[in-house]
């Protein structure tokens, strides 16, 4: 099979773009519209604003059974801006967000994977649906969530995605499920020296919730993890009382079931800290998300594909270019770094060490166990077989959420990370496509491993798409 796109410098500027528009969830406007104009341009009928999201989107090709959607990102994240190729933090003067995560990569190579997949179709022949399904918010907003809720996914057979990386691996293993929330508090301002017998400080019970959470902390499960950011101090002056703040909290546990106790005890707090200074408290929920559920078969076939295509070769100068990247780390600390589940460690930390940047295929023992994090990803995997794989599009030592990751998102190594993952996507699906008896193996794996469970969207019905 020879793999070729001939439209690489316009899925380059693609690939650009959305770096430059670095729009945070829900707010992807400009991204998912320059996503649709260049699908739309290459032939495809796309379908805006799918599951009441202004930003979400899906184009289909192909007819018949199976079908296989391939998922998408473009949400950046606030408090990420950094100048692009720049190996020293320098946050750019126009702007506060950033592509932290890589996930206007993720779109690009979901967009190949489906050009890709198309020419498949068309030469050989195949009976197949495929969808590009644009899904906004992963970081904050959770679109798969809603996607998945309202029965996106009910005709869909298969689901395959990607997400950026430093070293190229098939993903596995579970993350945890989340709710994010915000604790708004309603005070009574006074003077603070004059009369503060008068006030009812809102800041203070925002206090007493982080400090009773802080707390909490050593009586949770060691798979649990609680962050908050106050997001409304109530103002600037000392001798005001506040007379409102806001907190917003992520509570995360390695099932819906246990997140949902969690978020419980978590909101009693915040009741608590209302009680003790004699504040009003609202409890807003803003979204939730589950937990990944791994499907090994799918697994399988994703690493075949690796093992046949392997990964993106490197030049000279872009290995020189990585390096002013590996060098703003501790090697020490990369080397400490724990590694699961890969099979030869010895092997990954010698190139660590050796390489600039990770160019061969990471081989991954099969998991079960709970990483910490979380994504929407989570909410698909209960309802359709699903898998993701990692490829390399960065230096060793830059990790997710950080300047780093940024100011190499314009290069031509995430760029071929982002082509090579679409093709590792594309030939995944042709074997899926030719091999009917995977797919039902990856559906009656899905089902033994629910069991009796069924899915339960953390995210009422009557809550909507929305950005607080």
């Amino acid at each position: 099979m020879v793999w070729r796109n001939n439209k690489m410098e316009d899925l380059k500027k693609l690939q650009d773009d959305l770096w430059d528009y670095a729009e945070t969830g829900f707010k992807e406007y400009k991204s998912a519209e320059a996503m649709c104009k260049y699908l739309e341009k290459k032939g495809f009928e796309v379908n805006r604003g799918i599951c009441n999201m202004d930003t979400a989107f899906d184009a289909v090709y192909g007819s018949g059974k199976p079908v296989i959607a391939i998922l998408a990102e473009y949400d950046a994240l606030d408090g990420m801006s950094q100048e692009a190729d720049v190996a020293e933090y320098k946050p750019l003067k126009d702007s506060t967000t950033g592509q932290g995560c890589g996930h206007h990569l993720l779109g690009v190579g979901a967009i190949n994977a489906f050009l890709e997949l198309k020419k498949i179709i068309d030469e050989e022949n195949l009976e197949a649906t495929i969808k590009l399904v644009g899904c906004p918010a992963e970081e904050a907003g959770s679109g798969k969530t809603y996607l998945a809720r309202d029965g996106y996914f009910d005709d869909v057979d298969i689901a395959l995605t990607w997400h950026p990386s430093n070293i190229s691996s098939v993903s596995t293993g579970s993350h945890q499920a989340c709710i994010q929330c915000y604790f708004r508090f309603k005070g009574v301002s006074s003077h603070a020296a004059g009369s503060p017998e008068l006030g009812r400080s809102a800041l203070d019970a925002v206090e007493l919730t982080n400090i009773g959470v802080n707390y909490l902390r050593e009586h949770i499960r060691s798979d649990e993890r609680i962050h908050y950011a106050i997001t409304n101090t109530g103002g600037h002056a000392p001798n005001v009382v506040q007379a409102e703040a806001e907190v917003r909290y992520f509570v995360r546990s390695s099932t819906g079931p246990r997140v949902k106790k969690l978020y419980e005890r978590v909101c009693n707090v915040a009741r608590g800290a209302a009680l003790m200074n004699d504040t009003e408290l609202e409890i807003i929920f803003d979204e939730g998300l589950v937990d990944i559920v791994p499907n090994f078969t799918l697994e399988k076939v994703f690493r075949d594909s690796f093992i046949k295509l392997g990964v993106p070769k490197y030049t000279e100068e872009e290995r020189a270019y990585a390096k002013k990247f590996k060098d703003t780390y501790d090697v020490d600390v990369l080397l400490n770094q724990t590694y699961e589940n890969v099979k030869d460690v010895k092997k990954l930390k010698k190139n660590i060490i050796e390489s600039e940047l990770n160019d061969y295929f990471v081989d991954k023992d099969h998991s079960d166990v709970c990483y910490m994090g979380s994504s929407d990803v989570g909410d698909v995997s209960w309802v359709v077989p699903t898998a993701q794989i990692n490829v390399n599009c960065f230096s060793y030592g830059a990790s997710g959420h950080s300047w780093q990751w940024v100011a190499q998102g314009k290069s031509s190594i995430s760029f071929k990370g982002a082509i090579h993952a679409g093709i590792i996507i594309a030939d995944t699906a042709r074997t899926l496509i030719k091999n009917p008896n995977l797919i039902e193996k990856a559906k009656e794996e899905l089902k033994e491993r629910l069991g009796d469970q069924e899915y339960e969207c953390l995210i009422p019905k009557d809550v909507l798409p929305h950005v607080y």
